[in-house]
């Protein structure tokens, strides 16, 4: 029996564990058969690399909601809807439905008393968040899927480690994919300054991690347990818009102050105790010391491979479903599957005024042309699609009539619904959607209208990378 012949065996035999025993999305199983026969030698490395499934074995110990009390406090506020006797606001009552769907899918507990800060300029963010680490006086909860060493990576450091030497619980979680740049130097200074630090998924041979599926994505900050940070923001220089390659950086983060940061705390600690053999204890109170403050309605909603469930996709189509006059977009990559695609036709086809903002410039090249092959459905289907020209744009933020809004980490494509660890916080504030409408107004000055008839004029080059990213973007 030839070479040839042996690839052709091993390739079918691969096919096979695609189609019979791991159950993919149809989609996705076609992309990977289509790279696997087509590239055998390399679409086998390829598959070894980003296709492998994530055990769920593995990830049981994810399940301490029981412990921390999050099942009882659900089922309380999921009879109490069913029973019509959940104190809702009045401001609230017409998303009865989005609360229930995030209750039911994906335990995400319904405060209503926060207050809420939006940071759209990384040098403002950072320098708040600093100022809040800085006045910590009993714990500090840091989650970064990206982490640098360099001068912002290197400040923030330098206050952890005082704050530690000072006596205060001091954790530092980091992604060891998106963050394999840092040194062993600059882990061991946190380290050796009290600093504890765990890596989530962690390679077994340095600076080489193959598991570059089922990233922590999610960027979480929780202090003293008071105060809560969430969005797109990273830690590096380039957020500070001092890279050239990028230059500004425009992104979208909240500070929470109020009742959800005890949903943001609960997250951090689900997933430290999935990182660290150093578990944190499952309830300590020191951890819940949010009081309610301020009167924005909010649930904090995660999702990932440990799921069933795409938690986040779903309440992005249920918000294309509960528009009545307009659905604002902005994402920094637009590769949506079927169902969130069809949900945004069906919107602009029925009149909503849909705008969808995207940057400009590529810093995934495969993820940009993919991402332009998708906005041509949506130009036809009679969506506005805007293309962000001052910088990079990262944010990831959906507006719905004035009224409802979604910050946080998760992009729209494949990878964010169903392979990455990812959190957003859902609001619903009239009050707070209005100043994000106005980051969104401004940006629109700031970008240029893509028309059908433009797109359509693009060149044959364009198209045939644009094809290329759209037939493997189930991989992406």
């Amino acid at each position: 029996m030839g070479i040839t012949e042996l690839i052709f065996i091993f390739n079918f035999l691969l096919v096979i564990v695609l189609v019979f025993l791991e159950h993919r999305n149809p989609t996705s199983t076609w992309a990977w058969i289509l790279v696997i026969t087509f590239v055998p030698i390399f679409g086998f490395f390829l598959y070894l690399v980003f296709g492998r499934k994530l055990s769920r074995k593995k990830l049981f110990i994810w399940d301490n909601k029981s412990k921390l009390g999050v099942k009882k406090a659900v089922e309380n506020q999921l009879q109490l809807l069913d029973e019509g006797s959940f104190p809702i606001r009045e401001l609230y009552q017409d998303n009865i439905d989005l609360f229930y769907l995030h209750l039911r899918n994906n335990d995400a507990i319904l405060t209503q008393e926060n207050d809420v800060e939006i940071f759209n300029d990384g040098q403002a963010k950072f320098d708040q968040l600093i100022k809040d680490l800085v006045a910590a006086e009993d714990h500090i909860h840091i989650q970064y899927y990206i982490y640098r060493d360099d001068n912002l990576g290197r400040k923030i450091a330098d206050v952890l480690k005082l704050k530690a030497k000072e006596g205060v619980s001091v954790r530092f979680l980091y992604d060891d994919f998106g963050s394999r740049k840092l040194s062993q130097q600059f882990i061991w200074e946190l380290k050796k300054a009290g600093v504890i630090v765990e890596a989530f998924f962690p390679s077994l041979i340095p600076k080489v991690n193959f598991k570059i599926n089922y990233r922590n994505h999610r960027k979480v900050v929780v202090i003293d347990g008071k105060i809560g940070y969430i969005g797109g923001f990273n830690v590096g220089d380039e957020y500070l818009g001092k890279v050239k390659k990028y230059g500004y950086w425009r992104d979208t983060h909240l500070r929470i102050v109020g009742e959800s940061v005890r949903s943001i705390q609960t997250r951090f600690i689900l997933d430290w105790n999935q990182a660290s053999k150093h578990q944190l204890i499952l309830y300590d109170s020191a951890y819940y010391r949010a009081e309610p403050q301020g009167n924005v309605g909010m649930q904090i909603v995660s999702s990932g491979p440990d799921s069933d469930w795409e938690q986040i996709k779903y309440g992005y189509i249920k918000l294309l479903m509960e528009a009545e006059d307009y659905v604002y977009i902005q994402t920094p990559y637009f590769i949506p599957d079927e169902s969130l695609a069809d949900a945004v036709k069906i919107a602009a086809l029925s009149g909503i005024d849909v705008r969808i903002m995207i940057p400009n410039k590529p810093d995934h090249p495969f993820v940009y042309w993919a991402t332009y092959s998708y906005i041509g459905n949506m130009l036809e289907a009679g969506a506005k699609v805007y293309i962000y020209q001052n910088g990079f744009l990262h944010a990831k933020t959906i507006m719905v009539d004035g009224k409802i809004a979604s910050v946080g980490t998760a992009n729209i494509d494949v990878r964010s619904f169903r392979l990455n660890f990812e959190v957003n916080a859902f609001l619903y504030s009239e009050e707070v959607t209005q100043r994000l409408l106005a980051h969104f107004e401004e940006d629109m000055s700031k970008s240029d209208l893509l028309t059908l008839e433009a797109y359509q004029q693009r060149s044959l080059w364009i198209k045939i990378k644009e094809s290329i990213a759209r037939l493997i973007s189930p991989i992406l």
